[in-house]
């Protein structure tokens, strides 16, 4: 696969679920005007705890791997990836990051 393509599909899949994220998940949090009754929803199962849970574990490896990545190769901005993790979602902070990496790496 070339580093285009790879870009590319990378960028997609961010940008995507960050629309998908916002299409169903923004109208409801509007209406209610609830961003903590929000979080907890995702606890309202076993099966949507598991994914809750997931996604949180997620976002700490992408912060371990930005914080290392930050002070061994210099790759910066890792914190609007993190920031993006947050909301709309590690989908779209990581698919960042790896376009910020990417940079860096290439100029190596």
């Amino acid at each position: 696969m070339s580093p285009t393509l790879f870009k590319t599909l990378v960028i997609a899949v961010g940008a995507s679920f960050a629309l998908a994220f916002t299409w169903v998940v923004v109208p409801p949090l509007v209406a209610s005007g609830d961003i903590i009754g929000g979080f907890a929803a995702g606890f309202v199962n076993p099966y949507a705890s598991g994914y809750a849970l997931d996604t949180i574990a997620c976002w700490c490896v992408l912060a371990v791997w930005v914080a290392y990545e930050r002070s061994r190769y210099d790759v910066r901005h890792g914190w609007l990836a993190l920031a993006l993790g947050v909301a709309p979602g590690v989908a779209t902070g990581f698919a960042l990051y790896l376009v910020l990496r990417m940079h860096k790496t290439d100029a190596r």
